[in-house]
């Protein structure tokens, strides 16, 4: 008989941990009863993290979705806004009166379609220049690209008081150098009717420019280098490659360049409101409807009408953006 046939067995003595130890970590003493999902944020975390998400949520909703459906909804209405039983329903009756009886509507629309167009004529090319320009690395560029974005940061109303000062008959600084500011002599900027909106679309051209040249430096940024490479190899000089190479590569820049200056033409308001509040040859969409919700005839149905040929007018321009946009998103 082997001594280890000797030693007596206890029953349960293998199950018994030896004094003072857990047990090996397989062994089902070492393992922690399960406590259930581990929860990464607090109470306070929650609720903290709710009111953040949930206020901005609340606010958008009511002030932008809420109020687009209602003005939507009063467009077939009159409404002089004193009291709510006041609205009747007149179906698209505002709509016939806007295109046919209204001689500031049709006007109105064609000054938003020049102000599309000057933008893209003028400010567009010229912001686009100045990005190139920029991008060669030259000195001071970032004091370069300071004072061209300027004007986007400053208030329209700002830059709308700016330009008075630039326009003014008397004192101002266009009559001043060409010396049309003594008596029979003046130049009203603002007052003549054959000059206002292009005076005005100057000031917006000023500030429209650095907000492309904004637009079209970070789209430079993005072009391969390899690109200007390969080209200044072929023996392309500085035009051919910027037409044939770096212009193409800038079509996507150039779609939301496209958007948005379509974007900015529907809703000038700030800069002709501060001039002459859209008087005198300045009519655009945004004035009337401006005049009619909040002036003194607060004819709301009327104006609520023409906010909505505004906004059809503006999606027609968004949804193809967004649609495309969407698609390059599911192929990448």
């Amino acid at each position: 008989m082997s001594t280890f046939d000797s030693i007596p067995v206890v029953p349960g003595a293998a199950d018994t941990p030896p004094p003072g130890g857990t047990g090996t970590p397989s062994s089902p003493q070492s393992r922690k009863p399960a406590s259930g999902h581990r929860r990464l944020l607090t109470r306070r975390d929650r609720v903290a993290l709710g009111f953040m998400a949930g206020l901005p949520t609340f606010l958008h909703i009511a002030l932008v979705w809420v109020t687009a459906f209602a003005s939507i909804g009063l467009a077939f209405t009159t409404w002089d806004g004193i009291g709510f039983d006041s609205i009747k329903w007149v179906g698209l009756q505002n709509f016939r009166d806007l295109f046919a009886d209204n001689p500031q509507f049709w006007p109105a629309v064609q000054h938003n379609v020049i102000w599309f167009a000057v933008l893209i004529a003028i400010p567009t090319p010229l912001g686009l220049f100045l990005a190139v320009q920029l991008d060669k690395n030259i000195r001071f560029s970032r004091v370069y690209q300071t004072a061209f974005f300027l004007p986007v940061v400053v208030s329209m109303a700002v830059i709308g008081f700016v330009w008075q000062l630039v326009y003014n008959p008397d004192t101002g600084l266009i009559n001043s150098l060409i010396g049309a500011n003594k008596p029979g002599h003046y130049i009203d900027w603002i007052g003549d009717p054959d000059l206002n909106l292009w005076a005005i679309l100057v000031a917006a051209s000023w500030r429209h420019t650095g907000y492309m040249m904004i637009l079209y430096l970070a789209g430079l940024k993005g072009v391969d280098p390899s690109l200007r490479e390969a080209s200044s190899l072929d023996g392309a000089n500085e035009w051919q490659t910027f037409k044939n190479v770096i212009f193409p590569t800038l079509r996507p820049t150039n779609t939301i360049v496209l958007v948005v200056t379509i974007i900015e033409s529907l809703r000038a308001f700030d800069l002709v409101y501060v001039f002459n509040k859209g008087a005198q040859g300045t009519e655009l969409l945004s004035i009337l409807v401006t005049n009619n919700i909040i002036g003194e005839s607060s004819r709301i149905g009327y104006g609520s009408a023409i906010a909505v040929v505004l906004l059809v007018i503006s999606l027609v321009v968004i949804i193809p953006y967004l649609i495309s946009t969407f698609r390059k998103e599911r192929r990448a």
